[in-house]
Order: structure tokens, then sequence, then C-alpha cells
């Protein structure tokens, strides 16, 4: 596997074509993984350790790659930085409404 340069495996991330709605509902199941989500719609891009989230960075790390690998996020490496943004484009292309359905019901506690 290709290794990025501060030695980490390299990012990975699925077409529009290869999106599974499946996989996009697993990603947006956890309430940690919604309120990246959510940090996001805010902002379009923020720096992985910038999350107002109560987890261990370890575990942080899972959750961005879930999120990465369902399509929802696309990640970069900076530097030492790992940058996260929201897929919107292309996830409102290939399913759409969906998000926005999922965020609405996530706000409103219908999740």
């Amino acid at each position: 596997m290709p290794r990025s340069p501060r030695n980490r495996p390299a990012l990975t991330h699925p077409e529009p074509d290869e999106f599974d709605v499946l996989d996009i509902l697993h990603a947006l199941s956890d309430p940690t993984r919604m309120t990246i989500v959510q940090t996001l719609r805010a902002a379009p891009e923020r720096a992985c350790g910038t999350f107002a989230v109560d987890v261990a960075p370890s575990t942080l790390t899972h959750h961005f790659r879930v999120l990465r690998e369902a399509g929802v996020i696309r990640q970069r490496e900076d530097g030492n930085r790992r940058w996260t943004a929201l897929r919107d484009e292309d996830l409102e292309a290939r399913f759409p409404g969906l998000m926005d359905a999922i965020v609405t019901a996530y706000e409103n506690g219908l999740a």
C-alpha cells in the first residue's frame, strides 16, 4: 500500500459511482460522525484535530476512515496536517436530497 509523506497509509476515496447508500447510512449512524458532518457543513474544510468531539485520537481516526471510505468526506495531507471536507456535490449528484434529509432528521431528533 502506498504511504503518505508522514509514513501513514495513503488516503483512498471512492469515486461517486462507487458510493453505496448502505455504506453512507452506516457511516452516518454514529453521533460522533454526525458531529463531524455537522461541523463540516458549517465550515467547508477543517484540520482533523479541530473537531469538538470527546474521543481518543485513535477513535477519531476510525470515524474519519468510516466516513472517507463511504464517500462522505474527502481528506488531504498538507504538511503535518490532514484536512477534511464534505463531498456534498458528489453525494448530491449520486443520491439527491439524502444528506439534507439525514442531517435534518438528526437535528430534529428524529434519527
